[in-house]
């Protein structure tokens, strides 16, 4: 996969603890940076439907990856709304 150069501007603190846990795991800042968006973009599901479902399309893929991040999401606000 290429990757591109980017600006960015983020919370020092964010930064800080992203070099931390590169250090800590052994990687390159923008890897802990890919990793957290693959992750928040619901690439981690499709890529785990894919290596267990090699017979799904990646289309078919995608829409389940989809679907488990909203539902994620919904289950994420939930919680935080019965914790306020």
């Amino acid at each position: 996969m290429a990757r591109l150069k980017t600006t960015t501007y983020i919370d020092e603190r964010l930064r800080r603890a992203a070099k931390v846990a590169a250090l800590r795991a052994g990687l390159k800042e923008y890897e802990v940076y890919e990793e957290a968006l693959r992750m928040y973009l619901g690439w981690d599901h499709l890529d785990a439907l894919l290596d267990r479902h090699s017979d799904l399309t990646e289309d078919e893929a995608t829409r389940i990856a989809i679907e488990e991040v909203h539902q994620a999401r919904a289950e994420r606000a939930k919680r935080r709304a019965q914790a306020s």
